[in-house]
């Protein structure tokens, strides 16, 4: 059995932009036949993937889409990413193996077990993350076909509070951190970042979140591809954990449309 949700959707923009709003982490979907792997109960479960969503941020990029003078594409994770992890290397290369959060995660926030240490992950990567990946893949190239460039600006949200599986969680939080890659972020596009979320409060650099997402097929060889990644702590939009969404994400989408348009031109 298997969820009707699809794994993922391409929203078309406009014709010639360039910018796609990458949203890997806002579901809480998942298959009934993945949920019969991981070992939580539906209280605990309920409870986790209030800590582990980026919730509401798939609502923060359909406003920053309308609200923008040329409207991004917009690339969404429908699934958990509980069911795999996109955003993560489906290897050895992968950091967060150390805490059981590689592509197929076996613990949790708090590193107490998800699934069996011993779930071989392959089947999921195959079904899940490999048509992510190629389909993201293909987006970025259809915009550096039609626009001659691709600009990803990867949607994120984070706790105020650190939580027990972050390995590098011990920088400042302010309320929006970007995160950027040596290579893929232009220092235009950064600026341009820093003046659009002024409103929203200080900006940090890199911290608690570093990095921003690229599709292998492009990192570190194609300069045509600029990266930032957003992440947006909890506190100045929602009720933490898991809660509804306040009137800060309005005023979030606002300042995300301006760094589109700026993005765009």
């Amino acid at each position: 059995m298997t969820s009707a949700v699809p794994s993922f959707e391409l929203l078309p923009g406009a014709d010639g932009s360039p910018v796609i709003l990458h949203v890997p982490h806002s579901a809480r979907e998942i298959p009934p036949d993945v949920r019969a792997g991981i070992v939580l109960d539906d209280a605990a479960l309920e409870r986790e993937l209030d800590h582990i969503v980026d919730a509401h941020t798939a609502e923060l990029a359909q406003g920053a889409a309308g609200a923008s003078e040329i409207a991004p594409w917009r690339f969404v994770n429908r699934l958990s990413r509980l069911v795999v992890d996109p955003e993560r290397f489906p290897d050895e290369r992968e950091e967060m193996l150390a805490v059981g959060m590689g592509a197929v995660y076996t613990r949790t926030t708090h590193l107490s077990d998800l699934r069996s240490a011993d779930t071989d992950p392959e089947p999921l990567i195959e079904r899940y993350f490999r048509p992510y990946a190629k389909a993201m893949t293909d987006a970025v190239a259809d915009r550096l076909a039609v626009a001659g460039r691709a600009v990803i600006i990867d949607v994120h949200s984070y706790p105020t509070d650190r939580l027990p599986y972050e390995l590098h969680g011990e920088g400042p939080r302010p309320p929006v951190c970007l995160g950027t890659d040596s290579f893929h972020t232009p220092p235009e596009l950064l600026t341009a970042a820093r003046e659009a979320f002024a409103t929203c409060g200080q900006t940090a650099l890199d911290s608690p979140f570093s990095g921003t997402y690229v599709p292998l097929e492009f990192y570190g060889t194609e300069p045509r591809v600029a990266a930032l990644m957003i992440e947006i702590r909890r506190d100045t939009y929602m009720a933490e954990p898991g809660g509804p969404a306040g009137p800060g994400l309005t005023r979030l989408a606002q300042a995300l449309a301006t760094l589109v348009d700026a993005a765009s031109r």
